[in-house]
């Protein structure tokens, strides 16, 4: 039975909605795409229960809460694993992600030296803890995959999150971190950015 699902997030190459959208790519899933600027967030965030995105309409039922709805998208596109401590290990990474998410979340509404100093804390502390817990659970499964021998949900939340970091686009937060502290995740991502499913979901945005 084909389901109606449209994911709605921001219009750009990233953040919380982005391994959902990933996943929709690899799984051959079709959605509706519903990107916004972020302008119209002010209107948006009113139909949603927290004032967040992404969100998931699924036959016309709203759901929130970017982790689940990347969990449910993996398990139609069948980047979820069956086993139970594979799972486990999937829903791990994706956490550990998360609560590296929310320690810049915070600052996104800073401006000037407030920001200055606060990202630069997060560059010499949080952040580096993080990256190198991952790069660690990387190797200790194998060093190409976080779980079940092949690509999940969990690869597509580092990699969004690494793409994330090394784009430059945050201020204050050095675009080498990640060769710096973790240089393993990026070969995992370009590892991951060779998916060919993924290397054509990117290829077609930039047309």
């Amino acid at each position: 039975m084909t389901q109606q699902l449209t994911l709605t997030y921001f219009d750009f190459h990233g953040g919380r909605g982005e391994p959902a959208r990933l996943a929709f790519a690899v799984g051959g899933i079709p959605f509706d795409d519903k990107r916004f600027a972020y302008p119209e967030f002010a209107e948006i965030r009113k139909t949603t229960p927290f004032g967040q995105v992404p969100t998931l309409h699924v036959d016309g039922q709203l759901v929130t809460q970017s982790d689940a709805i990347t969990r449910y998208v993996g398990k139609l596109a069948g980047l979820y694993p069956a086993d139970p401590y594979q799972a486990l290990l999937c829903d791990e990474v994706l956490g550990v992600v998360e609560d590296a998410n929310n320690c810049l979340q915070p600052t996104f509404g800073l401006k000037g030296d407030a920001l200055k100093t606060a990202r630069s804390a997060l560059a010499e502390g949080p952040l580096p803890m993080y990256l190198r817990w991952m790069q660690a659970a990387l190797d200790a499964r194998g060093g190409q995959f976080f779980a079940d021998g092949r690509l999940t949900v969990a690869d597509l939340k580092v990699f969004v999150y690494v793409r994330g970091l090394n784009s430059g686009r945050l201020d204050h937060i050095p675009s080498d971190l990640v060769q710096t502290v973790a240089p393993r995740l990026n070969d995992h991502a370009l590892h991951i950015a060779q998916t060919p499913a993924i290397a054509a979901y990117y290829a077609r945005l930039t047309q």
